[in-house]
């Protein structure tokens, strides 16, 4: 067994790796550039190397550099994690070359299946069904439309070295295929170094399944079962689970039989996937195979209770795989949910700067549910323009899907962020969604159900009664703590009466509150007996989370101070809520509402980035929808649009331009 290795990658991945190793008894190099110093994976690890400056290009992407950190710190092996080297065949090609070895597949497996072209004729070659698609390099816009005009639409454009969403568009006519393939060719270009195209046909309504499999160097391979990632927004995944809820146990064996044969066929000798598109009907077509770890590899560990990094490791150094298919179980249920910075209310434009509040629910086993969370950041931590905005996976097990989505539901609940924006109120969303709870799920979840993108949640039914009942519960208690601060005036005791009116947005929920023998009793009297709650909780004045018991049922809801009142987070809903009197509330109600600025005539950049390019010029007429300006920022690209017809008055902004949030871009008349 090695006695150290390095990890060439950072993030999540990168500290997920350093705790198999560690329990392994192996030791750990870690690299880093220059932005990420003072990264969580750095600290973990026990020995960490500088490697360049923070462009991956220049840094984790560069093969010298990562073979010169092994041979500084007598590295004798290296975990690519995923994204980066993870699926260059001259990666572990050049490790080779210098007797280091490369904890992944062979160079010959990744050349067949790591390329998502050279996959498609390997698999092919196998009589594995494939999607109709054009499997060779395209040149152009031009070929690229014409190949898409033969298939017929919609079609898929994707990055032959892609991965994550990146280099990946869909298009429904001519016109989105020439400005997708542009994108997503530059897209390809930054994010891997290599722009190769191609096209296929994108299966309406599909399920995104794929088998994850394991394999040694000495012949065997087995096959963990299925994960299901159908959600996904731009075609990256948001929320994956394991198993599926649309396979069968004999779909279940002939997805996972094929994929055995495809990675005999090519030597396969590591963990990988093969990813299908699979119809409602059950049939399935083979999409690709990723030859590394996957983002979602924690669901699978949870329901099989295998340990995927520690069987990459061991089958690196030369073991024999220990498992046998028949000892592979399929245990309970696992979701897992991708907590990422970026704002859901602006159409989840990535959001960057310091995690002044990070606190994750925590990580344990009880009553037959678990709660992981996979991470990379740390309280303090700052979220870098350069890399994917991940902040965390949140991962939840449990014997059935019902209870692992309801512990999903309860960890997001518990799962604090500030400094930055983050989708937890989008994840918390998906999760009460009936369509999703029922299992009806397509890769077009997201966009059926979000046409518009994700708005605010306002807060109704019982989770309006949840707010309002902890809000005065909290009210309630910093009122009570206020009565005992010392030194006051002696004289009659302050009593409040006990109705309150509670606002939560626009709407007023009446209520009665008071303190019962440790417990508060909030009351709705137009209810009846139907609408008394008893909250308990040992929750203090400047906790960022409100967690006890409603009626005896857990209930996790986050409270930050605003003026008068407090901001509440839950099961979605994000709200203002402010508890008054029944006199403080007449006089509220006298209050002039103060008018957000009209911003119509600007075109604001969304998010810190990069101004790749501007579209037009001051003087020149454009139409709602037309291109203006493209804007990076974590390695994908963000076309900007005019929401009006106008001419333009004045461009603030030029290529090359470093933007913040909000940066006026150009101004019509």
């Amino acid at each position: 067994m090695f006695k150290r290795i390095l990890i060439a990658n950072r993030g999540e991945i990168a500290c997920r790796i350093i705790k198999s190793a560690r329990k392994m008894g192996i030791e750990t190099v870690a690299v880093y550039s220059e932005a990420d110093k003072d990264a969580l994976h750095v600290e973990m690890a026990d020995t960490a190397g500088l490697i360049g400056p923070p462009a991956a290009a220049q840094s984790y992407l560069v093969i010298e550099k990562i073979v010169a950190a092994c041979k500084e710190t007598g590295a004798e092996a290296v975990h690519p994690g995923y994204g980066f080297l993870s699926e260059r065949e001259a990666f572990p090609k050049a490790l080779e070359a210098n007797g280091i070895v490369f904890i992944g597949p062979n160079p010959k497996a990744i050349a067949a299946m790591g390329d998502k072209i050279e996959s498609k004729k390997a698999a092919a070659a196998a009589k594995v069904s494939t999607v109709p698609g054009h499997l060779g390099i395209i040149a152009d816009e031009k070929e690229a439309v014409k190949i898409a005009n033969d298939i017929g639409y919609p079609v898929m454009i994707k990055a032959s070295a892609g991965g994550g969403g990146k280099g990946m568009r869909i298009a429904w006519s001519e016109a989105e295929v020439a400005e997708g393939f542009a994108r997503s060719k530059s897209e390809a270009k930054s994010s891997f170094g290599d722009d190769r195209m191609f096209i296929e046909k994108f299966i309406v309504d599909p399920r995104h399944i794929e088998i994850q499999l394991l394999g040694d160097k000495h012949g065997n391979v087995i096959y963990l079962n299925e994960r299901e990632c159908s959600i996904q927004r731009r075609n990256q995944k948001v929320i994956e689970e394991a198993p599926s809820p649309l396979l069968d146990e004999a779909t279940r064996k002939k997805m996972g039989e094929q994929s055995v044969a495809l990675a005999q066929a090519v030597g396969y000798d590591s963990a990988g996937t093969v990813e299908f598109v699979a119809g409602q009907d059950k049939s399935f077509f083979f999409l690709e195979m990723n030859t590394r770890l996957q983002v979602e590899h924690p669901v699978t560990e949870l329901i099989t209770g295998i340990d995927l990094v520690e069987q990459m490791i061991r089958v690196a150094a030369g073991e024999k795989l220990s498992i046998k298919q028949s000892d592979v179980k399929l245990n309970g249920w696992a979701v897992e949910s991708r907590v990422y910075a970026e704002d859901p209310y602006r159409k989840f434009l990535p959001s960057i700067g310091r995690l002044t509040r990070y606190r994750p629910p925590a990580e344990r086993t009880a009553g037959g549910v678990t709660v992981r969370n996979d991470t990379g950041v740390y309280e303090g931590g700052e979220i870098s323009i350069f890399y994917d905005p991940m902040i965390a996976k949140l991962v939840t097990h449990a014997p059935t899907r019902a209870e692992a989505i309801e512990a999903q539901s309860n960890a997001l609940d518990a799962f604090v962020v500030d400094g930055i924006r983050h989708n937890i109120p989008f994840l918390s969303a998906l999760m009460a969604h009936p369509r999703w709870q029922s299992g009806k799920l397509s890769t077009g979840f997201i966009a059926e159900e979000f046409p518009e993108g994700f708005a605010a949640i306002q807060p109704d039914g019982e989770r309006a009664e949840v707010l309002a009942a902890v809000a005065a519960a909290i009210d309630h208690v910093l009122g009570e703590r206020k009565r005992q601060i010392s030194g006051q005036m002696t004289g009659r005791t302050v009593t409040r009466e006990s109705e309150r009116a509670v606002w939560l947005g626009k709407e007023e929920y009446k209520l009665e509150v008071k303190r019962e023998n440790g417990t508060v009793e909030v009351r709705f009297p137009a209810k009846g007996k139907a609408g008394v709650r008893h909250l308990h909780s040992d929750w203090a004045p400047g906790d960022p989370l409100w967690t006890g018991t409603i009626n005896s049922h857990p209930v996790a809801v986050q409270v930050r101070p605003i003026p008068n009142g407090f901001a509440l987070a839950y099961r979605g809903v994000e709200t203002r809520a402010f508890v008054y009197t029944a006199r403080e509330a007449e006089y509220a109600r006298l209050m002039p509402v103060k008018k957000v600025a009209d911003t119509g005539k600007q075109v604001l950049c969304p998010m810190p980035g990069l101004v790749v390019s501007i579209a037009v010029k001051e003087g020149q007429e454009v139409k709602a929808g037309d291109t203006v300006a493209v804007v990076e920022a974590m390695k994908m690209e963000n076309v900007l649009r005019a929401e009006i017809d106008g001419t333009v008055k004045k461009i603030n902004a030029k290529q090359g331009d470093s933007l913040a949030v909000d940066a006026i871009i150009l101004e019509f008349a």
